[in-house]
């Protein structure tokens, strides 16, 4: 125990109960884990909790998909996704779910606080109806095109793409996922959390050193924008709790989602005496409370959470920590590519701590996408943890054993271990700032000084010659200890190799103040191989694997004539119709720095201009094409390239290279003309 021991509680965002954990998942809550384990070693009073999130209408679909109640289904998923955290050397302290009757008090007793202070208000609104189910329209029985930025199917709380919330009735071109019928208003009475209500508070808190700078930005944005009132009711059917004074209605899942960080930690008090509900969660407690969760989730984290807490007369949180998102090598992940991978996938083929070694090397305290390069891995596990840190082990642990198995009672090179000894302080500090890449980089800073020192004095030459049995026996001596102090940086990192190295060294469990100590005139057990190297055949079965797996998920095709025809796939009609192509006049048209296809377009399509770039390079010179004619598709979602923002697509005829042809300007189209 430190002298200064915290009280700390941290949570990871629940994950939802209608799927598997992937390795985009797996990102966050090895950060977690990592630093509440570097809380832990340290000797602070930190606990770790989290929930699946286990309500909403997913929940009832995917149910229903798989012929399972929302009961089964969540019992099931909370399973795996247990089974899958345990294997990633996930240390919960308590794994809950929303779907408990913790949740539900809590749920109910911050909706009641908040309604008694005026902050729950229930007014008339224009809501979907499926005019031929004749019922009102869940978020998750709506998809549509998204009112922000334009992306297609998306669902009618949220889009997946730009992150923006909305009303279901805000979406263009929706529809009713349960009949496919296109919904119509109709009036209903909903219940809103008065989120405007908070704006001064909110203001305050999220400027007040609790989220990352980037974060606080992106918040203000909203802020400035003004606050919505937040409808929190949902109509039945709906997996979820009903509202106690509105039967028929139920609390919109992301009011009592977060709210399952109270029930998980109330979960675990009920079962350690030691555990006060009110010391982490009261109004006055000086506990500290850590949240960290994806950047796609902020809004509901960092404006109607800390609102909903206030108005309930619990504590905010002491911070947020917000990370990206994980690529694979360099892209997003994708099932065709065999790169969208599950975590009961990898544990298939490869050891969970290299990943959380992987993981740990490039994060930091920003809120960067990761990108698991796989080849990148393979090499930086092999030269890092393979190479140099279980290297040291392995080539001092023989010649101890030749002489008894027992360490030196003489430190031979004081200077160099007080060196690797001093690094404590500095890589604590980053571990506490989430700072994980730069601690890697210190650590293994020490391990290349290790073998540089072992390659240096050479053991297997120096145990040729006669009467050099005790030099070494220092100079091993010296390595196990440079490999013990590594082992102890890593803890949180790599708690399997700490454990198996505590046995191997026949010591206590490590802590942080450990590294004060030397090993010295100590009995150690043989040495066993700590770590494989990664083979590439094992990353290309991993791949493999994955594609395998999303094959066998894929839905089966429609069994038409038209399944052989390499073309497209089919489409109705009514999905043509909703294509707007239009007649557009090039007024503009220029190179793009770095591209070899491209060419950026400025066209009218009518009193007004959109920015497109068309891979027509081939065939124009751009002076050659301003004043032409073109036919555009006018309703495609923007989309972001890293040249800019692409608001369109052009169409072109022929069979490609110099032979593209657009439209002449004689061609009798006016600009804006739709083609139909």
């Amino acid at each position: 125990m430190t002298a200064t021991q915290r009280k700390i509680l941290v949570t990871s965002a629940l994950p939802y109960a209608n799927g598997p954990i992937h390795l985009g998942h797996m990102l966050e809550y090895i950060q977690t884990d990592i630093w509440v384990r570097f809380q832990k070693l340290r000797g602070h009073n930190c606990t770790y909790v989290c929930a699946d999130d286990a309500h909403g209408t997913a929940i009832m679909l995917k149910a229903e998909q798989l012929g399972r109640t929302p009961e089964e289904q969540i019992a099931v998923v909370k399973a795996e996704h247990e089974r899958d955290f345990a294997a990633f050397l996930v240390g919960f302290d308590n794994y809950h779910s929303t779907h408990s009757d913790e949740n539900r008090h809590f749920s109910n007793l911050i909706y009641a606080r908040n309604r008694d202070k005026g902050y729950i208000v229930a007014r008339e609104i224009t809501q979907l109806f499926d005019p031929e189910k004749q019922m009102f329209l869940a978020d998750r029985f709506v998809k549509g095109t998204c009112p922000k930025c334009g992306t297609a199917d998306q669902y009618g709380d949220n889009c997946e793409a730009c992150g923006a919330t909305y009303a279901a009735s805000e979406l263009k071109d929706p529809r009713s996922t349960i009949s496919g019928a296109t919904p119509v208003l109709k009036a209903n009475t909903q219940l809103f959390f008065d989120l405007p209500k908070f704006d001064g508070m909110l203001k305050e808190w999220t400027r007040s050193g609790r989220l990352q700078e980037g974060i606080a930005n992106k918040l203000a944005e909203w802020l400035e924008a003004g606050l919505q009132q937040w409808d929190i009711s949902r109509e039945a059917p709906y997996f979820g709790f009903e509202i106690p004074d509105h039967p028929g209605k139920h609390f919109y899942v992301w009011l009592d989602a977060p709210i399952g960080y109270m029930a998980s930690f109330e979960n675990l008090c009920a079962r350690r005496p030691d555990l006060k509900f009110d010391d982490y969660w009261g109004k006055d407690s000086t506990a500290e409370l850590y949240h960290f969760i994806g950047k796609d989730i902020i809004n509901f984290h960092g404006l109607f959470w800390p609102a909903m807490l206030t108005g309930a007369d619990f504590r905010t949180p002491t911070a947020i920590f917000s990370h990206g998102f994980v690529t694979v090598n360099g892209a997003k992940m994708s099932k065709s590519r065999g790169t969208f991978i599950k975590a009961e996938t990898y544990l298939r083929h490869l050891n969970p701590e290299y990943l959380r070694y992987y993981f740990a090397a490039k994060l930091s305290g920003h809120i960067d996408d990761i990108d698991l390069n796989l080849e990148d891995f393979a090499q930086r596990v092999n030269a890092d943890l393979v190479n140099k840190v279980v290297n040291i082990a392995s080539r001092s642990a023989g010649f101890i054993a030749k002489q008894g198995g027992k360490l030196s009672a003489h430190n031979a090179e004081p200077d160099l271990l007080a060196e690797a000894q001093g690094k404590a302080a500095v890589i604590a500090d980053f571990y506490e700032q989430r700072e994980f890449g730069k601690a890697m980089r210190e650590i293994m800073a020490i391990a290349d000084k290790a073998n540089q020192y072992i390659d240096e004095k050479a053991p297997w030459a120096l145990a040729k010659q006669p009467g050099k049995e005790q030099e070494v026996l220092d100079v091993c001596t010296v390595g196990i200890n440079l490999f013990r102090l590594l082992v102890i940086y890593l803890k949180p990192v790599l708690p399997k190799l700490a454990a198996e190295t505590e046995a191997f060294l026949k010591v206590a469990p490590f802590h942080w103040e450990d590294v004060n100590n030397l090993l010295l005139d100590h009995a150690i057990n043989t040495f066993k191989p700590l770590m494989q190297r990664v083979d590439m055949k094992q990353i290309e079965a991993l791949i493999e694997d994955g594609k395998t797996e999303a094959a066998a998920e894929a839905p089966a095709k429609p069994k038409t004539a038209l399944d052989a025809d390499p073309v497209a796939p089919v489409i109705s009609f009514d999905e043509f119709a909703k294509v707007d192509i239009r007649v557009a006049k090039i007024v503009a048209a220029g190179h793009v720095a770095g591209a070899d296809k491209l060419l950026q377009l400025t066209l009218d399509i009518g009193g007004e201009t959109r920015n497109v770039f068309a891979g027509i390079k081939s065939a124009y010179q751009p002076e050659d094409l301003v004043g032409k004619l073109t036919v555009m598709v006018a309703n495609l979602a923007p989309r972001k390239m890293k040249f800019g923002m692409s608001e369109g697509m052009v169409l072109a005829a022929g069979p490609g290279g110099k032979d593209i042809f657009i439209l002449e300007p004689d061609s009798g189209a006016i600009p804006g003309m739709r083609v139909k």
